[in-house]
């Protein structure tokens, strides 16, 4: 599933610009991903798509604070991630569930911070939030191919 969210993010940098479902499904399975990959990403996204993001005020004092199993399933790298995108602003209250509720319907337990990443990148896509460069490069890097300069 995270590699199809890659390839549609990839070729389709807007959202709204990506073909309708059925053609996506013919395209995708033409390149070579497997069927079932296929319906459970499109599933996810057009579920995305559907969900209203509920815009609540920002309150500096608002503190969230993670179930156990939230807190298992994310672990330690996923939920400081999430508060680096918050104190960077880029990921406000609502969408930030979106996010926590994406990723615990993945299998992984713990999620890698690689396909959380992807997650918050396809919410953030989803939802046609501005994003800076230097976040998308954030979010499309697994920590594999860095360099020390």
């Amino acid at each position: 599933m995270i590699d199809i969210l890659v390839y549609l993010f990839e070729n389709y940098h807007d959202f709204s610009a990506r073909p309708k479902t059925k053609a996506l499904k013919r395209r995708l399975s033409a390149i070579g991903f497997e069927q079932e990959a296929i319906t459970v990403a499109l599933r996810w996204l057009d579920g995305l798509k559907s969900t209203p993001a509920i815009e609540r005020p920002r309150d500096q004092r608002a503190l969230r604070i993670y179930l156990h199993e939230e807190q298992r399933k994310l672990g330690p790298d996923c939920l400081a991630f999430i508060a680096f995108l918050e104190a960077a602003d880029m990921l406000p209250p609502a969408l930030r569930e979106l996010v926590v509720e994406g990723a615990m319907l993945l299998d992984d337990d713990p999620v890698p911070l690689a396909k959380f990443k992807i997650i918050v990148l396809m919410i953030l896509w989803s939802r046609e939030q501005a994003l800076e460069p230097l976040i998308v490069e954030e979010l499309l890097d697994d920590g594999d191919h860095r360099l020390l300069h």
